[in-house]
């Protein structure tokens, strides 16, 4: 069995967003029962309900781990975390912030492309990481890696990282164009599984692929992109002059969307992930939310548990 903690459900920013009075971020400064607080996106998963791996360090981290009772430091010891490892599933400001909240000398392993790890390297705040205690594994696309604990024992979890298409982080764009892929791993998607249930976990995707496709038909559980509900979402609603496209995230709706390319997904658990404040999806009264509802998808929210 994989265990699930949703420690935070929206994009870079959360919601309410400091700067937002978008609909959502009004409803939930407010505390309308329609739009709950949300945190930047992130889960953990554990095979044993002890040792948890986290997927993407959130800027949010330090007030995530607060927030989920099971990422407490343990009794018995003065300093302690039952968090064995984070994964990367790129390097943008809102997956590997957290890891700066984490500097304070405990041992956990880090896992990345070398990509990802490259753009850490070149930046030196991120040398924080005590490199004695913070153990650097490679993640290579398409092969499936044991997650063992930081004293080497296995955890009973296993981690298949993939390309899935995407853009390079903001910061690192190539100025003349700033949506090329400067390489295959720059962006993944990340199974996770115990040997007999898998978890596929897919914050930021810019397009369906075949293989996606097929991933999600045997996987037992998916969260999946939902950033923006329409590609135009941003320019029509006056909070930006950027598509979804140009930030490398497919929408939810229309042809070619999640709800769409993803229709034959039969995953018992389908979670619609990192959405974005200025996304409808987030007002649960919304005929947005009820039309993904309906076609099956449930919205992520910030603490909530999962078990597949």
């Amino acid at each position: 069995m994989i265990d699930i903690a949703v420690l935070g459900s929206a994009a870079g920013g959360g919601s309410p967003q400091w700067n937002s009075n978008s609909p959502a971020c009004v409803a939930a400064r407010h505390g309308e029962s329609r739009a709950m607080l949300r945190s930047q996106a992130s889960i953990a998963m554990s095979a044993d309900g002890e040792h948890w791996f986290i997927l993407n360090a959130s800027p949010d981290l330090r007030a995530q781990i607060i927030a989920e009772p099971a990422l407490h430091p343990r009794p018995g010891s003065l300093r302690d975390t039952p968090i064995a490892g984070v994964l990367l599933t790129g390097g943008e400001v809102d997956t590997v912030t957290g890891l700066l909240t984490m500097r304070e000398r405990q041992a956990f392993r880090l896992y990345a492309t070398p990509s990802t790890f490259a753009l850490l390297d070149q930046n030196p705040i991120f040398s924080v990481l005590d490199r004695d205690l913070v153990t650097r594994d490679v993640l290579r696309l398409n092969e499936r890696i044991m997650l063992p604990l930081p004293d080497g024992r296995p955890s009973g979890l296993f981690a298949e990282a993939f390309a899935v298409p995407g853009k390079p982080p903001l910061y690192a764009e190539d100025a003349a164009d700033p949506t090329a892929s400067q390489n295959e791993d720059e962006t993944i998607g990340l199974a996770i599984d115990d040997g007999t249930r898998t978890l596929l976990y897919v914050p930021g995707c810019a397009t369906m692929t075949e293989d996606l496709r097929a991933r999600s038909r045997h996987a037992d559980a998916v969260f999946f992109d939902a950033t923006l509900w329409r590609d135009d979402e941003m320019i029509a609603g006056g909070y930006g002059a950027k598509t979804g496209q140009r930030m490398g995230h497919m929408s939810v709706a229309g042809p070619g969307g999640v709800l769409d390319a993803l229709k034959d997904c039969t995953a018992p658990v389908r979670m619609l992930i990192h959405i974005n404040n200025s996304n409808p999806l987030l007002l649960a009264d919304s005929p947005e939310r009820a039309q993904a509802e309906a076609s099956g998808w449930r919205v992520a929210e910030d603490g909530m548990r999962i078990s597949i």
